[in-house]
């Protein structure tokens, strides 16, 4: 006869080997908090329904109590004999308390339990994870407040475009972020339904009070459905999917500390708090911390990846593949909740060269947009002023020049239209604070964007 807790219909042990292939306690233990809150709430549940008596309810609550007590004293080892966590405690309590511990399990499978540990984990990691963002996002907006008039180029394809300010470039970041706190809210809502009594997947004949459990476990609703409700994995997916996002706008903004850290760029020099050396080059000073927020992306995307291939062919309900889901949770969860301080920390402490950002941004001709809505504003068809300008910067490659060092007969080659206020119009500043329309790189435009930002950390 088997010594497993589902054993009664077996005769033989499990396999070594095959034990330790199907245990799960080498990761789920970090359910355990979790996985005792919902057993207290199961048990005061079945006191109150009297599905068991007053006594045994108790004696199961000051059992899980203690045994939370010893884990977070660490003073509990876990057995991969038994399995999960759930077994575990079970197991623990039963020793502890007696035949009163074997009634925990009344009315539920493990297959609703863990379904309800992964949404009391998740209700905790959206929190956790949000308010990582928006401290993100206030570090942004601080070094934005103090930058709203720092000139540098604005890029596409790489190559200089237009000129902007460092404030515009770095809010930009902040608005993902905005969204990145959207995405972890809507996976926050799609996790708070309490799955808790749908058995195994057919419900059970006692008579639950589930929204008794929901109401102590701070869920907002239960589920309406019990072979979805132990089947589901899309609050995890959309979770991860979150996560992978996030993670994503962190990668591109390494990337640029990485490209503007280096000597062609020269916009920033990272705290030796946030670099590292090489071991054969005394020079260096690399921007390794932003390297591996950047390549940590890619975890990450591999744990959707995995929960997704995971998920396509289960046919409803529970399938033993579907115990995959938390090492990609976990580590989607410890990965960006590593990396999100890091980058707050790192820009922080980071020193802006703001003298060769605007060095930049007046070379590349980065203002001959500009050249040409000022012939617009002159009476000339844009598509005419921008055959002109064109032409304009032809010219200057060809003779080593930029379009402010052209003399006004130069320009008067191209166009009649030039008068002496172009040398006005083209200044890196008045190029900048004319893009005045909301959302634009002007000093009030992007004020309003931080003061909308700064409104939305306010609220809570």
């Amino acid at each position: 006869m088997s010594k497993k807790m589902w054993g009664g219909r077996f005769t033989t042990e499990t396999d070594a080997l095959a034990a330790g292939f199907h245990s799960s306690i080498s990761f789920d233990c970090r359910l355990a908090r979790v996985d005792i809150m919902g057993s207290i709430a199961h048990a005061r549940m079945l006191g109150k329904t009297g599905i068991i008596s007053a006594e045994d309810s108790e004696k199961i609550i000051s059992g899980l109590k203690g045994i939370l007590a010893d884990i977070d004293a660490g003073a509990v080892s876990f057995s991969e004999q038994d399995e999960d966590i759930h077994m575990n405690v079970e197991r623990l309590l039963t020793e502890r308390i007696g035949d009163a511990g074997k009634r925990l399990h009344t009315g539920r499978s493990r297959n609703d339990q863990v379904a309800l540990d992964v949404r009391m984990f998740l209700l905790e990691a959206c929190d956790s994870l949000t308010a990582l963002c928006r401290e993100l996002m206030g570090v942004l907006a601080d070094i934005a407040s103090d930058n709203l008039s720092t000139i540098m180029p604005a890029y596409t394809h790489l190559q200089k475009a237009q000129p902007t300010t460092l404030a515009h470039h770095l809010m930009a970041y902040a608005e993902m972020l905005r969204r990145d706190c959207v995405r972890f809210g809507n996976a926050r809502a799609a996790a708070n339904m309490m799955p808790l009594g749908s058995g195994a997947l057919c419900a059970t004949t006692y008579p639950l009070d589930r929204h008794m459990v929901a109401q102590e476990l701070g869920f907002d609703d239960i589920t309406p459905n019990s072979m979805d409700a132990v089947a589901d994995r899309d609050c995890v997916l959309d979770f991860i999917y979150a996560c992978a996002v996030c993670a994503m706008h962190l990668s591109r903004l390494s990337e640029e500390i990485v490209l503007w850290s280096t000597g062609e760029f020269g916009f920033i020099s990272l705290s030796d708090a946030y670099s590292t050396g090489s071991s054969i080059m005394p020079q260096k000073k690399n921007p390794d911390m932003a390297a591996l927020i950047r390549v940590k992306t890619g975890r990450v995307y591999g744990d959707l990846i995995a929960l997704l291939t995971v998920m396509k062919g289960l046919p409803l309900a529970y399938n033993k593949d579907m115990q995959e889901d938390k090492e990609a949770l976990f580590d989607a969860y410890d990965t960006l909740a590593a990396c999100l301080p890091v980058m707050s920390g790192m820009l922080r402490t980071a020193e802006w060269r703001k003298d060769n950002m605007r060095a930049a941004a007046g070379r590349g001709f980065t203002t001959a947009t500009d050249a040409a809505d000022y012939l617009v504003r002159k009476g000339l068809p844009f598509r005419a002023a921008h055959e002109v300008v064109g032409r304009l910067v032809l010219y200057c490659e060809q003779h080593g020049k930029a379009l402010t060092d052209l003399s006004l007969a130069e320009l008067k080659q191209m166009s009649e239209l030039f008068s002496e206020d172009v040398y006005d119009a083209l200044s890196l500043e008045a190029c900048v604070q004319r893009r005045a329309v909301p959302g634009g790189p002007s000093v009030q435009s992007v004020q309003n964007h931080i003061d909308l930002i700064r409104g939305f950390l306010a609220q809570k």
